[in-house]
């Protein structure tokens, strides 16, 4: 797919368009020349960009695919790396041995189209044999694998992507900017022109917003089963595995938002939250943030 960036101007705000780890990217700008915010555009989806091609599971020859092509020998890997690792060990410990960025090769048996197929639990106890971050050996900066294993970085890639935009309009000097991946957004300082940057919690219907919020300056994230779901006999099944059973989380929200600070620490919360199932009110009420949370109508 040939990689475009489409800029246009709204209510005198320049938006910046394009499409990266499959989701509608966009950063809104507050800057009051189109050079200003083509080159703020550009350099957002430059850095979504680079992280795709670095980390996507989907695409050959990256660090992701040499991981996972291993077979069992031992990888040393560059800082960026090591640090997501590193992020997606703590996270492990944090949720119990819930958050297993390992857990991926379930996807093999799971297919969250929207359809009623459930897979026998014969072929979910053949998955199992290859998730288990406790079976990685992990001694920064070397990682190995069992041969079959797999990592996906998924669950984090594209909150660290939001921040790691945020930092560079910063650092390049650009005015106030709404970084927005996909629902999981951020602000780089509060607008000068509105008393608000006013973002959408994605409701069940595509392009729609169940709720509107007015942020200032900070980060939201959402982690939900809007889009990826199976639903047989009045039951439906989330996209969010829980990696000691195989089957997916039960009694998980529709969806967790969270705001704080970082659109990686909002993330890491919502994700957390979710992985709580029936507890996951009471975890989020723990947490020192706002947050939201949606559960059948």
């Amino acid at each position: 797919m040939r990689r475009v960036v489409r800029l246009s101007l709204a209510e005198e705000t320049w938006v910046g368009r394009f499409r990266a780890m499959g989701s509608p990217c966009e950063v809104v700008c507050e800057s009051p020349r189109r050079a200003d915010a083509e080159e703020i555009s550009h350099l957002v989806a430059t850095e979504a960009w680079r992280i795709e091609d670095k980390f996507s599971r989907y695409i050959d020859d990256n660090v992701v695919d040499r991981i996972n092509s291993s077979m069992g020998k031992a990888q040393t890997l560059d800082g960026e790396t090591a640090d997501l690792l590193d992020f997606a060990e703590t996270l492990y410990d944090l949720s119990d041995k819930r958050f297993d960025i390992t857990s991926g090769v379930l996807r093999e048996v799971w297919v969250f189209d929207g359809g009623n197929r459930i897979p026998e639990q014969r072929s979910i106890e053949a998955a199992m044999t290859r998730v288990g971050w406790q079976h990685v050996s992990w001694q920064r900066p070397v990682l190995e694998l069992r041969p079959g294993m797999e990592i996906d970085l998924g669950g984090i890639g594209k909150e660290y992507a939001v921040d790691r935009a945020v930092a560079l309009i910063r650092s390049s000097g650009g005015g106030p900017s709404l970084v927005n991946f996909g629902g999981d957004l951020a602000a780089t300082a509060p607008p000068q022109r509105r008393r608000h940057w006013k973002v959408g919690i994605e409701g069940d219907a595509p392009e729609s917003a169940e709720r509107l919020i007015d942020l200032k300056q900070g980060a939201l994230a959402t982690s939900g089963d809007a889009r990826r779901f199976l639903e047989k006999d009045g039951i439906r099944y989330s996209h969010i595995l829980d990696p000691l059973t195989g089957w997916p989380i039960e009694d998980a929200p529709r969806s967790v938002t969270v705001a704080a600070d970082s659109c990686t620490q909002a993330g890491m919360i919502s994700t957390l939250a979710m992985l709580q199932g029936g507890e996951a009110e009471r975890f989020l009420d723990a947490e020192d943030v706002r947050w939201w949370c949606r559960r059948k109508p």
